[in-house]
């Protein structure tokens, strides 16, 4: 069967390569679009991913927002308060500071400082996200960190050691991270005490708490008991206030439907562009088919074939679009954009694929399956 509509699909060279080419810039475009969709996505939420949370802890919050990228500042007494709660065996404060870093060469730059207590750093960064220098050295006073990524945004050179301005006060990068950017932010880690200086905010306030819950303890009870307590704050797990942030930016920004409409179009596109074209291809080889039958093929096998054809058409285009689509990964890889092409993603391509084709291929079986074998004499 395959090896027949092989023979059919090299017949007629012209639909065929209009076919795979239909195939490869849809299926091209939809893995493009959804990988750099799950790229900034990952960015939403990257001031969790960038942490070494623990199952057992919670994130504390003042209780209007539902995106830990834009947080009020709460009391830093509720530190202590909430950390003399039965069930909690250690709380953490961490400041978000906004501020605006001037380098030795003019340029400028907005950033985020973000401060936690040595030597735990709650917020990160983790281990694998920093690509030089020691987090430990983050405690020098007027120290920060800064993204390998962010030197082509900022147009200057980053390395560890290098002067620059925070705020207009001195400060130095003792830390480069690598893929730990922020969406629509440049982060600056750094310790409790660098943050508040460097940053200008109040030393009796803060932006998130973070709990470690003692061994055992209930969480979804210890939660609820901080938010009946503490009405104007909100507690969450670090997993689910990620996916928050990303919920509400992703809707705020319609940046979902955004790229939800692209995909969408290219895989309507995709399906009518094949299937016109296989129906067309259909009506060329009429005689062919029709002949089958006159020897005695029945409509099924026919039916059959037709769709061979469309498999075929669908395993060549993935192939030539999963080769394309490598390609766009490394070459925008040096620009700190991660398009992470993982198996499931990969299968998923391959459904979409077969289903465009596939499904566009139901026009021409239609056209044939009503074809009588005489009238083609």
């Amino acid at each position: 069967m395959l090896a027949l509509a092989f023979k059919f699909i090299k017949y007629d060279r012209a639909k065929s390569v209009g076919i795979i080419t239909a195939i490869v810039i849809s299926i091209f475009l939809i893995g493009q679009q959804l990988g750099l969709l799950f790229f900034l996505m990952g960015l939403m939420g990257n001031l969790v991913g960038n942490s070494p949370v623990q199952e057992n802890d919670l994130w504390i919050i003042e209780a209007q927002s539902n995106n830990i990228n834009a947080v009020n500042s709460i009391d830093k007494r509720l530190v202590q308060q909430i950390g003399s709660l039965n069930d909690i065996e250690h709380t953490y404060p961490v400041i978000l500071a906004p501020a605006r870093a001037t380098f030795l060469d003019g340029k400028t730059a907005s950033v985020t400082l973000i401060g936690a207590d040595a030597p735990d750093f709650i917020m990160g960064p983790t281990t694998e996200r920093i690509k030089e220098g020691n987090l430990s050295s983050l405690t020098t006073p007027s120290t920060v960190s800064a993204e390998f990524f962010s030197s082509k945004t900022w147009n200057t050179n980053l390395f560890v050691e290098k002067a620059i301005e925070i705020n207009g006060q001195s400060a130095k990068i003792s830390v480069i991270t690598k893929q730990a950017q922020a969406f629509g932010a440049s982060l600056m880690y750094t310790s409790m005490e660098n943050a508040i200086f460097l940053g200008n905010v109040s030393p009796f306030k803060v932006n998130i708490i973070i709990a470690r819950l003692k061994p055992g303890t209930d969480k979804e009870k210890v939660r609820n008991d901080i938010q009946q307590l503490f009405p104007q704050l909100r507690a969450w797990d670090a997993k689910k206030l990620q996916q928050s942030t990303i919920k509400e930016i992703l809707i705020t920004s319609n940046m979902g439907m955004s790229f939800g409409t692209l995909v969408l179009f290219a895989m309507i596109s995709g399906f009518f562009i094949i299937g016109l074209t296989l129906y067309s291809s259909a009506l060329d080889r009429i005689k062919d088919y029709g002949t089958l039958k006159a020897i005695g093929a029945k409509k099924s096998y026919v039916n059959k074939l037709i769709i061979a054809q469309a498999f075929l058409y669908a395993v060549i285009g993935y192939l030539i679009a999963m080769f394309l689509l490598a390609g766009f990964k490394f070459g925008v890889a040096g620009a700190g954009l991660v398009i992470d092409i993982s198996p499931l993603f990969a299968l998923f391509l391959l459904f979409i694929t077969l289903l465009i084709s596939i499904g566009g291929s139901l026009f021409a079986v239609r056209k044939i399956s009503k074809l009588e074998p005489a009238s083609v004499f």
